[in-house]
């Protein structure tokens, strides 16, 4: 079919394609009729024909003065439209129909695809054209830029094959990258006048801090000049870091400091082992230099083979020194305050005492990529009390019940132990049969289980999901150790870690209020010293290998002062959007 029955056919074909299509069999260049044939066919296909249409409507929007965007960051004014609105739903239900009608999907996706057109994202990068000049002439740019408290924001390095001082790195966000013009792999030749030739970084360094006013930089132009590209990941922090006392860091002035929890706008990933940060809170500021996840990562595994080193040569020694192995240590047990290496006490729980540290510690937490996760309307995240037994953590949970049984909900636990005296089946437990339970526990029906003295205990995911169905709030105190079979993208739920109070003030607080203890399952006497350590020791324990898991903490010392706290974070879960796991967002 030639291009003139083709066009007359279907008034959709792209007027360029036919035009390329009528003169294929006039192309001297093409030597046979295969490729002609394969050329044509190419052109004359109905998707290459959809593509070019949208693509040529998309870019008349540039040169249509009627159809020209007003402005390319709806996607970002919707989200800080959705954290006003998030604090407003309770006022009335034009808000609350607007935050809700903001995330559909559709709704975002459409805002998006706005955005990427209205900042011509579409169009391709081609590299700059070269030069013409001698062969013996160098291109030479002059920079200038006014010094002031904030730093430069580069980093320089010696290229190792030329010996010549070159621009490694560009901070974004700092003087150099707001200037737009040094780029990474600029050749420095003179600073302030002086010539940098056979200088280390360290003289450039020192020619910069005595230098006042304006600095005059002499630079060759790298070959790759492309402009930096933000990028959206947001993680959250696993661990602390101090760029001060990092002996590996590139440059200490260019660091970025954060604590575990912090969450961070990772903006540049093209060094293997920095990465470029900013904290999400301050969104304008200058990026800094934190450690890469595989750099991290690398790290972690060297701490513990040495750790690993040094507790094979104590358990050369006595058994005292190993029962005394600073708290936070990754194979600490629980011990008692004595030197003897016999089991602490332990209150009745859902797991087995048999706890396994190494599988506790094969998670490598570095960071982790979050996003704003939004309340749905009528389905709840489950919040889970996590905590050392005898903390507290049920007792908080009985009362926030109790505040309002209609909405706040626990499941019952599954068991195979007999019914006591006194029980009723389906409210304490409900009792099952050892067969039973093993054959649900095979088929996945259980989100938690453990067994203690003999029996199973779970919960099931059924019951969980019932409550969220019902539009209530899920409320869990399981073991600790169950937090990782907790945390997935079917429940997202909200863990909270109950913390005691340092011993003296445990001790002070529990002995006023007359708490029993509840390592006793007759609740007729209160705790004890020995008991009151465990509890310390057992926090530190949990937060040392789950610490980075937790949305938020309580400290109990005081129960009603925890039960506010605790009264306030689950009606931000309610009604704010938090950060949690990207792929929960999905």
């Amino acid at each position: 079919m030639t291009a003139e029955v083709m066009a007359a056919n279907d008034t959709h074909w792209d007027p360029a394609l036919s035009k390329l299509i009528a003169s294929l069999k006039e192309a001297e260049s093409l030597s046979n009729d295969q490729e002609i044939d394969f050329l044509q066919t190419l052109l004359e296909s109905k998707e290459l024909n959809a593509l070019v249409n949208v693509h040529s409507k998309v870019a008349k929007v540039g040169r249509d003065d009627r159809l020209a965007p007003i402005l390319s960051t709806s996607g970002m004014i919707m989200c800080e439209v959705l954290e006003q609105l998030s604090q407003q739903c309770h006022l009335n239900e034009d808000c609350r129909e607007a935050f809700h009608l903001l995330q559909k999907p559709h709704l975002q996706s459409l805002l998006y695809a706005h955005d990427a057109i209205a900042q011509k994202d579409f169009y391709p990068h081609l590299p700059d054209l070269p030069i013409e000049m001698d062969e013996d002439e160098e291109t030479i740019k002059i920079v200038q830029l006014v010094k002031s408290n904030e730093p430069l924001g580069a980093t320089i390095k010696t290229d190792e094959e030329s010996g010549k001082i070159i621009i490694a790195r560009i901070m974004h966000g700092g003087a150099a990258d707001r200037s737009g013009l040094i780029h990474v792999g600029d050749e420095v030749i003179e600073v302030n006048g002086i010539n940098v030739e056979g200088k280390t970084p360290g003289d450039v360094l020192s020619i910069l801090q005595n230098s006042e006013g304006t600095i005059t930089f002499k630079l060759v132009p790298s070959d790759g000049r492309g402009a930096q590209r933000e990028s959206k990941v947001r993680v959250r922090a696993h661990f602390d870091y101090n760029p001060e006392v990092d002996p590996y860091i590139p440059c200490k002035e260019a660091g970025l400091a954060f604590q575990r929890g912090d969450i961070l706008h990772i903006v540049s990933q093209d060094d293997s082992y920095w990465w470029q940060a900013r904290r999400e809170s301050e969104r304008t500021a200058r990026a800094g230099l934190i450690p890469s996840r595989a750099l991290q990562e690398r790290r972690i595994l060297h701490e513990r083979t040495q750790r690993d080193v040094a507790d094979g040569e104590s358990k050369k020694g006595s058994c005292t020194s190993i029962c005394t192995t600073p708290p936070g240590s990754p194979r600490l047990r629980s011990s008692s305050s004595t030197s003897s290496c016999r089991q602490p006490k332990t209150k009745k729980i859902m797991y087995d005492l048999t706890e396994n540290d190494d599988f506790d510690r094969e998670l490598i937490a570095t960071y982790e990529e979050v996003a704003k996760l939004y309340p749905r309307p009528g389905i709840y995240r489950p919040v889970v009390l996590i905590g050392a037994p005898g903390v507290g953590r049920n007792e908080l949970r009985r009362r926030l019940i109790a505040r309002d049984p209609e909405k706040y909900r626990s499941p019952v636990p599954y068991t195979t132990r007999p019914m006591r005296t006194g029980e009723v089946a389906g409210r304490e437990y409900i009792f099952v049969s050892r067969e039973k339970m093993d054959a649900d526990i095979e088929a996945g029906k259980f989100i938690e289980h453990g067994e203690y003295k003999g029996h199973l205990y779970g919960t099931s995911a059924e019951s969980v999901k019932s409550i969220v169905n019902a539009g209530c709030v899920c409320l869990l105190s399981p073991h600790y150790q169950a937090i990782k079979a907790l945390r997935t993208v079917q429940l997202k739920p909200f863990l909270v870690h109950i913390k005691p109070p340092e011993f003296d003030e445990l001790k002070k607080t529990r002995t006023e209020a007359r708490a029993k203890s509840t390592f006793d399952e007759s609740n007729a006497r209160g705790f004890t010293d020995e008991e009151f350590t465990d509890m310390v020791k057992s926090s530190v324990r949990i937060d040392f290998l789950y610490g980075h898991f937790f949305d938020d903490e309580i400290l109990n010392a005081d129960l009603v002062t925890a039960f506010e706290k605790l009264v306030n974070i689950v009606q931000r879960v309610e009604n704010e959007p938090l950060w949690a796991p990207s792929s929960w967002v999905q």
